[in-house]
């Protein structure tokens, strides 16, 4: 009886230490069917996030943000069809640029996803049509000449000679700052028939340094890739002389906020945009993170945007 009460034992005990090495087998499957979900996901996320920096998407809403903040403090009404065409056209205005071939070396590791990208900036490009057409023809003139700067700046001026205006010394952040600075700022108002008063002018101002203190980033990144002709900023003065030309502009823009200005939170709101930029300009260098420039760096219209939507 006894030894027959130990094989039961026993044998409980074989079939208690299998269950246990199934359930032991089942949670490590377990565990590596969500180890491997989480990773998919993570890739997936990675991918939609680098399809929405590399096809222009979150420069457009930089620059739609900036179009925004005008209309704000000017006290403008939202104009869907300005803002939407903008964007549009910032999408479509910046692959033409990016992936004509003429950019630049970094651009070329896109290859893979450049037919999506096309195939989106197109899209992109019919919805700026729409858009146009919503516009009257006298609104669109005002964009006429920031768009041949752009035109320009990608497709040589002289093929013979294949010269285009980002090729000419020092032009590069000049051109840059000139087109959003009359895209966002200046186009808006004279569409609302503004009276270009002190005001304007320097808020025109105020725009056009702050758009220049925010490539700065860029083209301290892209020293790795210029060609040295382009004469950019860092590249003749150097990287912290560079920042210190960026720290005075910043601190210009921060007076002409205080001056032309009425609203005390538009000003505060300012003030958190200029520490920021600040602080991402003095941490700018050669060798950055991958989308310390591209996504931070632009995020800050955005963030400024959405900061005064919220106060307002």
């Amino acid at each position: 009886m006894e030894s027959k009460n130990n094989q039961n034992y026993r044998y409980c005990k074989i079939n208690f230490f299998k269950l246990l090495t199934k359930c032991f087998k089942l949670l490590t499957d377990l565990s590596r069917f969500k180890q491997f979900n989480y990773l998919y996901i993570v890739k997936v996320l990675r991918s939609i996030f680098e399809f929405y920096i590399n096809s222009s998407l979150h420069v457009a809403l930089a620059v739609y943000s900036l179009v925004r903040i005008t209309e704000l403090y000017f006290n403008l009404p939202y104009n869907e069809s300005l803002c939407y065409f903008v964007f549009y056209g910032t999408i479509t205005g910046y692959n033409f640029v990016k992936y004509a071939g003429i950019a630049g070396l970094h651009h070329l590791s896109l290859t893979k996803n450049l037919r999506l990208i096309q195939l989106f900036s197109l899209v992109a490009f019919l919805l700026m049509i729409f858009y146009a057409f919503q516009l009257k023809i006298s609104s669109l003139l005002y964009f006429l000449p920031f768009s041949l700067l752009t035109l320009f700046y990608a497709v040589p001026i002289l093929k013979k000679f294949s010269i285009n205006l980002r090729s000419v010394a020092s032009l590069k952040i000049l051109i840059i700052a000139l087109v959003w600075t009359g895209v966002t700022f200046l186009v808006p108002l004279l569409i609302k028939n503004k009276e270009i008063d002190l005001r304007v002018v320097l808020g025109f101002i105020q725009r056009l340094l702050f758009v220049i203190v925010l490539t700065l980033p860029f083209d301290i990144r892209d020293l790795r890739f210029d060609i040295k002709k382009l004469q950019t900023i860092p590249q003749v003065i150097g990287i912290e002389r560079a920042k210190k030309i960026g720290f005075i502009l910043l601190v210009f823009t921060m007076v002409i906020e205080f001056l032309i200005t009425p609203n005390s939170k538009f000003k505060f709101m300012y003030l958190l945009v200029f520490i920021s930029l600040l602080i991402l300009l003095q941490r700018a260098k050669r060798k950055q993170s991958k989308y310390y420039a591209s996504f931070w760096v632009e995020a800050l219209p955005v963030f400024w945007w959405i900061s005064l939507e919220m106060l307002n």
